[in-house]
């Protein structure tokens, strides 16, 4: 076996084992807080949402499913005067070498490659009046696409809806258990 066979196989190992410590729901999407609590959270009501180079595709249904899983804590959205802003990013890494370069977005039609990315949804939240980042989170799950496959957009958003209400589980917000 080639050393590059053997490093992208113990790479896509290492992936699935480190995700495997994050809560997993639906499609397999992990979650993980990664920055929490010093805020004021109980003098937080309102937000607003940034999206923060999310592909077109899912700009939508991902910011509505998170208003709606932040809704259920208690929060309003308030887009122009908001306790807080959220912004929901996007980055991928890609679980192969020789693929680094390859938005697996844009690739051309006549790409005959497999693509192994980990596709992650970075949240911070912070305070409109200073600027602090009071909260911060993560989902991510790990993608092996095909040549001509395409984004499943009716299954993808009943799992962000879950993965979020999972991840808001640990916000320290009004309606805490």
């Amino acid at each position: 076996m080639q050393k590059s066979t053997r490093v992208k196989y113990f790479t896509i190992a290492l992936c699935l084992i480190l995700s495997s410590c994050g809560t997993y729901s639906g499609m397999q999407i992990s979650n993980e807080v990664t920055l929490c609590c010093p805020g004021d959270y109980d003098n937080y009501s309102s937000f607003a949402i940034e999206n923060v180079g999310l592909p077109v595709f899912l700009r939508s249904y991902v910011s509505e499913d998170f208003e709606q899983a932040f809704s259920e804590k208690g929060m309003t959205r308030a887009d122009n005067s908001s306790d807080l802003i959220v912004n929901l990013s996007y980055r991928h890494v890609s679980l192969d070498q020789e693929q680094q370069e390859i938005d697996p977005f844009m690739r051309m039609e006549s790409m005959t490659v497999e693509l192994h990315y980990i596709a992650n949804i970075d949240i911070r939240m912070r305070e409109r009046r200073t600027g602090d980042v009071v909260w911060a989170g993560t989902i991510s799950r790990i993608h092996s696409v095909q040549p001509g496959e395409y984004m499943h957009q009716e299954s993808a958003s009943g799992a962000f809806m879950q993965t979020f209400r999972d991840l808001l589980t640990r916000y320290p917000g009004r309606l805490d258990d």
